[in-house]
């Protein structure tokens, strides 16, 4: 359908050369200290290193002067060895070097003996993670898609989605087979604990309403946690907040068998298929099904195919 289907890109990957020597250390992670009490906040781009809307809003972050008022505010460039592989003729390429940085987080990867670019990476940022009260893990999407608030496996992450008020659209999901994400790491996915995390999927990767989902989002997300005022962010703001915020709750995720899969209806993120029965995938002997009336298809993928990898998630509104 439209596995290879290559996108405009409207916006340029910023050059994020000046933000290598930081104040701690590693490369590309920075702490910003008020020196008053507060929460440590940590705002992350380039997870994936195509995802170049997080990046634009991070760099915006830096021009602008914008620091903390209260607590601190760490500010990382994740994968930054896929992100300087960047081509405009091949975008998706730089995705990733070895694996997905996105699914190396529990703590028997991180502290095992295997080795790639990604899992050094995550090594180096696994003690700003584990000291953030507040996360915001900034993505886009291969296929054009309304922005999707990821607020995890738990419902304590809808509040902080709530106050952030933005997007429209928010999930609540079952996680991922192939491993954890940074989002649900620790004390982010434990309920008792205060911490909360929001995973922004702003837009298609190269939109350039992506790069306006992904700045408002941040810009909104330090107000909505207390580090820096609203009166402070509110001049930057380019987006009107949406009218309402809908819940997607995750029941399955279509996880491939074989390279056998396909889909059986349109990949549309978001749509959704009016009749319980309605075939949706195949994948050799085995036929996915809408479960309910109303089944949303969230983040559907023709891309990345291969054993243990989730194509599309089910669930409803709530």
């Amino acid at each position: 359908m439209n596995a290879h289907r290559h996108y405009p890109i409207e916006i340029q990957p910023p050059d994020i050369a000046p933000y290598r020597d930081g104040n701690t250390g590693v490369d590309y992670a920075h702490i910003l200290d008020s020196g008053r009490p507060g929460p440590t906040a940590m705002v992350q781009a380039l997870t994936h290193g195509n995802e170049i809307c997080g990046a634009i809003a991070l760099d915006f972050l830096f021009r602008s002067g914008l620091r903390p008022d209260a607590g601190r505010l760490i500010l990382a460039f994740a994968n930054v060895e896929a992100f300087g592989r960047f081509d405009f003729d091949d975008p998706d390429a730089s995705r990733c070097v070895d694996e997905d940085y996105n699914r190396v987080w529990a703590d028997e990867v991180l502290f095992g003996p295997r080795d790639s670019v990604e899992l050094r990476r995550a090594r180096q940022l696994r003690p700003f993670v584990d000291q953030a009260d507040f996360l915001l893990d900034i993505h886009s999407m291969h296929d054009p898609c309304r922005p999707i608030g990821v607020c995890g496996m738990i419902d304590k992450h809808l509040e902080l989605a709530r106050r952030i008020g933005m997007p429209a659209d928010l999930l609540i999901d079952t996680g991922h087979p192939a491993g954890l994400r940074m989002r649900d790491r620790g004390g982010f996915n434990d309920p008792a604990s205060p911490r909360q995390a929001l995973l922004v999927e702003c837009g298609q990767h190269w939109e350039r309403s992506a790069a306006d989902v992904a700045v408002d989002t941040t810009l909104r997300f330090l107000a909505a946690v207390g580090v820096v005022p609203f009166e402070r962010v509110q001049a930057h703001l380019k987006r009107p907040l949406p009218a309402r915020q809908r819940v997607v709750r995750v029941t399955e995720p279509v996880v491939v068998q074989s390279m056998d899969f396909q889909f059986l209806v349109p990949v549309v993120g978001l749509s959704v298929v009016p009749k319980a029965g309605t075939p949706i995938a195949r994948d050799g002997d085995r036929t996915w099904t809408a479960p309910y009336d109303d089944t949303v298809l969230v983040m559907p993928s023709l891309r990345h195919l291969k054993p243990g990898n989730t194509q599309v998630r089910l669930g409803r509104y709530d």
